[in-house]
């Protein structure tokens, strides 16, 4: 991060990586048909729907499966963990990761900080939560060891300076290889975030299902580089 636009190994823009892994991660993975195993059967009862009294509640809309809730009576199914203080070094440092440009908001304004707060308190992410807590506590001892203050305090060319030593795990010195690993971890839930909001698929040229009155096919440069054209 010693520019800030740039990723130290290649030099290309760091929101055109991002871009690149949010790309690959949409890509199916195809199963191996040889070794696939069938499918066991799931039931698709939908689960009994209770009020307080332990009274069936009869449902509107879409029934639901096990695997499939009903979504009019959606409600959070875990505790979110981290802390308002835990929140706020989280939403600095993802917007050191994706900050705003022309094109789009910073990572937090989509929603990244609650989204990767979310995957942390999961339930069975114990280990995940350990790393991203130790990480934000970290951000902030190194900050206030460094500048005197906590991280989303410094200025952008301070957070830059721990970020630097952070950013790239090969690279990374042996006391910094947890703090490494953790931005690592954010930085690939941040991207992950971002890139599955409105904003994000815009910033990708992404236009999803959306109906097209006419289709003229791959423009000019495409068909000149599968040699068409």
């Amino acid at each position: 991060m010693s520019d800030e636009n740039t990723t130290p190994s290649t030099g290309i823009a760091r929101r055109d990586a991002l871009k690149v892994m949010a790309a690959a991660a949409v890509v199916p993975m195809l199963p191996d048909t040889a070794a696939a195993a069938p499918a066991p059967a799931v039931s698709r009862e939908p689960l009994p729907l209770l009020d307080e009294q332990q009274r069936p509640i009869k449902r509107k809309g879409p029934r639901g499966t096990p695997s499939d809730p009903v979504l009019q009576v959606a409600k959070a199914d875990w505790p979110m963990k981290l802390s308002l203080r835990e929140l706020t070094t989280l939403s600095a440092l993802c917007d050191m990761i994706i900050p705003a440009d022309a094109k789009s908001p910073a990572a937090s304004t989509v929603g990244a900080p609650g989204y990767i707060n979310e995957w942390a308190s999961r339930p069975g992410g114990d280990a995940s939560l350990v790393r991203v807590r130790g990480g934000l506590a970290w951000l902030d001892r190194e900050s206030q060891t460094r500048f005197g203050t906590r991280f989303h305090l410094a200025t952008n060319a301070q957070r830059t300076q721990i970020c630097d030593d952070i950013c790239y795990l090969p690279k990374a010195k042996p006391e910094h290889q947890f703090a490494a690993q953790f931005f690592d971890t954010i930085r690939d839930q941040t991207a992950t975030a971002f890139y599955t909001t409105p904003a994000g698929w815009k910033d990708l040229g992404y236009i999803g299902n959306v109906a097209m009155p006419t289709f003229e096919g791959p423009n000019l440069a495409i068909r000149r580089r599968l040699g068409l054209a």
